[in-house]
């Protein structure tokens, strides 16, 4: 196997198929704190999808759709991670804003290492798994 000529630094985005994108937008928004971008200039018609900032490198955009996407047939599910150790802190959050947490928190191994996960889903059925690190 040839080594490649180039080197992946970082995930630049993902892009999820919603059809309830005032729900998708609340949760991603309101619940975990994202902040939205081109989110006025899609809703002038001006941009074809509106994005949620993860970090100054990674993006989730938002591309509607009126048809149902096939239920996470390619995607288990994808993690961000939390500036928080206080785990038990974020399972409460979760729950009071009406996120059931369908696992966890358990110890996982990540890019980072060893972090403790807690794994739930967005309006529209997606997992997510939301990963602390130590430190």
């Amino acid at each position: 196997m040839s080594t490649p000529p180039f080197t992946v630094t970082a995930m630049d985005h993902i892009v999820l198929r919603v059809r309830d994108l005032e729900a998708v937008l609340h949760f991603y928004g309101q619940v975990l704190g994202l902040q939205p971008e081109r989110l006025e200039a899609f809703r002038r018609g001006e941009a074809p999808f509106p994005s949620l900032r993860v970090s100054a490198d990674t993006v989730i955009d938002l591309l509607p759709v009126s048809a149902p996407p096939a239920e996470a047939a390619d995607l288990d599910h994808f993690c961000l991670v939390l500036a928080t150790e206080d785990v038990a802190g974020l399972v409460a959050y979760l729950r009071a804003h009406g996120v059931p947490v369908e696992e966890g928190p358990v110890p996982r191994w990540g890019a980072r290492g060893m972090g403790t996960s807690v794994y739930c889903r967005d309006p529209e059925n997606r997992r997510l798994e939301l990963r602390t690190y130590p430190g």
